[in-house]
């Protein structure tokens, strides 16, 4: 199975000026766990739930900090004719849970763990069940 048929293509995308609590707000009302930041000047960054929640965590104000100060712009891209087992190597390899995936266009989608959870398990119970036939 390819990222193609687990990336989600809702993909939320926010500027760098957006406070914490605006982006976690967006993300909620869009039930995402990341969202692309767009910023002129560094191009696409990725900020998860994971990093509100370690700001919050360390005492930072989500009203005042912003998302440019907790993207992460290292990010690893997936295409989407990558299969789910590359998407999850690269994710166990750098220790995240989601990737931006990108044609030439840009950003078509976005995949998570649970994305490609969601497609293994159906496929493993049927593999199972056609075994024990």
């Amino acid at each position: 199975m390819l990222v193609r048929d687990a990336m989600s293509t809702v993909v939320l995308t926010i500027g760098p000026a957006h406070t914490l609590r605006q982006a976690a707000r967006l993300m909620s009302a869009r039930r995402v766990g990341a969202a692309v930041v767009l910023d002129g000047d560094s191009g696409l960054g990725i900020l998860t739930e994971r990093d509100i929640l370690n700001a919050i965590g360390a005492g930072q104000n989500p009203d005042l900090e912003t998302a440019g100060t907790h993207t992460t712009n290292d990010v690893v891209f997936a295409a989407p004719s990558w299969t789910l087992e590359e998407a999850a190597e690269a994710m166990t390899h750098g220790g995240f849970r989601h990737l931006i995936v990108t044609d030439p266009g840009g950003p078509v989608g976005i995949v998570s763990v649970r994305d490609i959870i969601r497609c293994w398990v159906p496929a493993r119970r049927h593999a199972d069940t056609a075994a024990a036939t």
